[in-house]
Parts: structure tokens; sequence; C-alpha cells
């Protein structure tokens, strides 16, 4: 009996067999509805149009308030003295951007002449909000969840990376601006060792997914994570561009000024080439016990069940080796559909070296946009360029494919498909980041740039208060899309707020 059918969820369906010829062997098959599925999808539809009402609301009240008697006739009500005070004072009436704009002056923000990049926290915001939507259920729907193992690119996928090729953006520009305000290489190398310890330091104790067990729980605390991950990899970035960088960003005087962005640092780019090589021999040379050679699969039903203790091939027993079993991952996303059952760890040692991989990448957009400051069309020409030549890689390394290719993309494994396909993607939507907030300006940042601002408070608190009212609540019905869209969103939104609060009183943690 084959039959091809599209299930609704949460439909009851019965499959009717019938013999029709014993001797010819027929059958039929029929698919009965015996209770006929829903949308499912309303929630979300209905979420969005609320979202859409109250952000025209946000616009049609920013455009009323730049009409001057409508501007004067609220904050004559909201505060009818000082409004007197400042209309019949010599400052005339009350100027728009001084009242209304939420956005801070623009010397709070500059560094020396050049403006801070409001696209670069954009970016970070926007992938820091669908981190925590995602990170508190997604709504319960299966498009918002992490893939199981090879090829499908669900909206997760892109979270942490955009995250890691934003702070090697950031590296760039914070860097440069410290050399060029003065500060000693060796000053500036002491902050990004403070800085990568204080991360490692709250990945390992704050948000650790083992904090269930009680504290001092050290027999089964788990040693990788995503603070663990960004520490170290901005350790090793940083660290890296730090021997390189200069305290001036002109015009290189070497051949090829077009290159000026890559050409000087070549040693840079022979390091991470190194490293690379390493992984590529580690992947697929290293002798794995009972695993095949260079084996990328998930183990347990995988593979026709050949390799059911193989999960992760070489960076799976790389951590199992260095770290011990009970110190990484328990409950890896292949074990939902490849039923696999040996922990595996996505925010491992071996695929730390593409996260580094992929920060340099993200160094490289920095670069450019300090290279090429002033000149929007090169910054955007370029970053056109970079997406274009890591989609062709990507097209290379996986032949198109979501399962074959020579490297398949792998978010667990993190491989270089993945980084690759990751970082066309990054450029593109950094440029459009770009274009819309810093070029045109027709875009302020809002509301991502609030988070994006106060990233670290924003992701250590959503982690710490996941449990806690308002963020969380118990729900009359656990399997609804709706009640489970409802309160993910209200806990994000609730951290957008929190982070634009901090942002006009002016509250930045940093680290």
């Amino acid at each position: 009996c084959r039959i091809e059918y599209h299930f609704g969820e949460f439909g009851n369906y019965s499959l009717v067999i019938k013999t029709l010829s014993t001797s010819t062997q027929t059958v039929s098959c029929d698919l009965i509805i015996n209770e006929g599925p829903i949308n499912s999808y309303l929630p979300i539809l209905f979420a969005f149009l609320v979202y859409m009402g109250i952000l025209a609301i946000l616009i049609a009240g920013r455009l009323l308030m730049k009409i001057d008697p409508v501007r004067n006739w609220v904050y004559k009500k909201l505060n009818p003295r000082e409004t007197d005070r400042m209309i019949n004072s010599e400052l005339g009436s009350p100027n728009t951007t001084d009242s209304i704009n939420c956005d801070p002056p623009p010397q709070s923000w500059s560094s020396g002449s050049q403006q801070r990049l409001r696209s670069l926290d954009t970016f970070r915001g926007l992938s820091l909000v669908i981190m925590v939507f995602v990170n508190y259920g997604g709504g319960k729907y299966w498009f918002f969840k992490h893939e199981s193992w090879n090829g499908k690119l669900h909206f997760p996928s892109a979270l942490f990376f955009r995250f890691v090729f934003i702070m090697g953006t950031s590296i760039a520009l914070a860097l440069g601006s410290m050399l060029r305000w003065g500060s000693s290489k060796w000053k500036v190398l002491r902050k990004i060792l403070w800085r990568s310890f204080v991360l490692i330091l709250l990945g390992i104790i704050v948000v650790n997914p083992n904090y269930c067990l009680g504290p001092l729980s050290w027999d089964n605390l788990r040693i990788p994570g995503v603070l663990q991950r960004l520490g170290f990899t901005y350790l090793v970035v940083a660290a890296l561009e730090l021997l390189f960088t200069r305290a001036d960003s002109g015009t290189w005087e070497g051949r090829f000024p077009a290159l000026q962005d890559i050409l000087p640092y070549w040693p840079q780019w022979i390091f991470i080439l190194v490293l690379e090589t390493i992984w590529l021999c580690l992947t697929f040379l290293l002798p794995v016990p009972d695993c095949p050679r260079g084996y990328l699969g998930p183990g347990g039903i995988g593979d026709f069940g050949k390799y059911p203790n193989c999960t992760g091939g070489a960076a799976g027993y790389i951590d199992r080796l260095l770290l011990g079993e009970k110190h990484i991952y328990q409950h890896p996303s292949s074990g939902v559909i490849y039923q696999s059952t040996m922990p595996y760890d996505p925010e491992g040692i071996l695929g730390t070296i593409n996260s580094i991989v992929m920060a340099f990448l993200g160094l490289q957009a920095g670069k450019i946009t300090l290279f090429y400051k002033d000149q929007p069309k090169q910054i955007m020409s370029r970053f056109i360029i970079w997406g274009i030549v890591m989609g062709v890689i990507s097209a290379i390394l996986t032949k198109c494919s979501k399962e074959e290719g020579f490297i398949p993309i792998n978010k667990n494994l993190w491989s270089i498909s993945y980084v690759t396909t990751m970082s066309c993607f990054a450029f593109i939507l950094l440029l459009l980041i770009y274009y819309l907030v810093d070029v045109k300006k027709w875009w302020s940042g809002a509301p991502f740039l609030y988070p994006g601002m106060n990233s670290i408070l924003v992701y250590i608190g959503h982690q710490v208060f996941a449990n806690y009212f308002p963020f969380k609540w118990k729900m009359q019905d656990s399997q609804s899309h709706a009640e489970h869209l409802t309160q993910n969103l209200t806990a994000t939104t609730l951290w957008v707020i929190i982070a634009y609060i901090l942002y006009r009183r002016r509250i930045f943690w940093k680290i």
C-alpha cells in the first residue's frame, strides 16, 4: 500500500486497507479523516497583525509629533509649566530632535570623527531577539526548532552564527578605536584576556543547562557552551587582530590598493588556513574507535544503525575523550529523529575552530567598513562580492544538495560548508541593514537596536529568568500553539522593553 497525503496538525486519521483480489494481490488504500486538522498558522498570522498594528500606531504617532501644534499640545498636557517656559523662552518651540527623538546625541556615540555604526547593533539585536524567542520555545513550531543533523537550515541555524559573525565585525572597529585613542597594545590585550575570561566564567557558572542538578554539581557540569565558545573565539580573533592592526586605517600604499583590507594581513589568513587544515585533518583522518574514518553522521539509527555510538564522528570523540561524557551536552538534537544515545555537544572543541573562522570573516566585514569609511558604495559592493564568494564555495562543498556533497551543511558539527553558507547570508543581511540604517537612514534600527546594545545582559537575563513570571506561566493547554506563541512573544517583547528602558537611562552592561 503506497499513499501520499499531507497530514494537518492535530488531525485524526485512519488508513483502511482492503483486499480486492487474493489471486492478484490487489488492495485498496483509503484514508479517512476522523477529525479535521486545525490551521496551526493562524496564531502566527494574528501575532503578525498585532505587531504590525502596534508599529503603525508608533509610526503615526511619530509623524503627528512632527507637527508643531500637535507636539506643543501634547507637551503642554504632559508638563504644562515646562512647556510654557520653553515656548516663552528665547529657545522658541521645542525642537523635535531634542524632545522626542529616542536616539542618543551623535556625540555620545562617536569615536573621534567616526560615528558609531547603528547597523551593527541592529544586526546583533535582531539576531538576539530571534534567539531569545527560539530559546523560549518559538511557539512550538517545527521551523523554530534546531535541525536534527544535516542539511536543513531552520531559523535557529543562523542565530548563534550571526552573533559570532558580528562579534568579529565589532572586534575590528573596537580595537582600531582603542588604538587611535592612544591605548597601548598591552593594555588592550589585558582587556581582551579579561573579557574572554568573564564570558567563559559566566557560561560555565551562570548559563549552564545542568544547573538544576543543584549548586556545585561538578560531576555533571557542562564545560562547553555558547558563552564559552564566544569567549574563546573572541580571545583568538581579537588577539590575532591586535598583532596586525594599525592605529590608523588610512589607504594602504602598497600594490593592489583595492585589496588594502586583505593583503597587509596575509599572516592572519595563513593562520586561519592552518586552523581550517587542522579541522579538516582531524575530522576526516583521525581514527575513531569502532567508527569509520571521516564519519559525519548522527549515529543512532542513522546510516541503517551501522554506527550507533559514532555520533559526530571525530568531533564527538574528541569531546568525550578530553572533557568526559558527563561534562558535555547530554541531549543532542540528533536524539529526536535518529534516537542516538551518545552525548554530543554542538559547542564542542573541534567546532570551535570553525567558529573562529566565522568570527574572522566577520572581522573582514569590520575591516571593510574601516578602510572604506565614508564610501558606502565601496562597502556595499564588497559585501556583495564576499557574499557571492562564500555562496560559490558553499555550492562546491555541498554540490548544491541538502544531505550530500563533499561536506554537508551541519550546524551541530559547525562544518566549513555551514560557515560559508551562513557567511553568505550574513554579508547580504548586513548589507541590507547597513543600507537602510546607516546609508539612507530610512530605519533607526528600533526596536532591535536596544537589545543589540545590551546583548550580554539580555542573553544572560533571558536564560536565568526563563522559568519565572512574567516570562513564563502555567498554560491551560500545553499543546496549543496560540498559548505557547503568546507566552514566548510576551517574554521576548519584555526583554526588548527592558533593553529600551536601559537604553534611555544610558545603562549598558559591558564586559
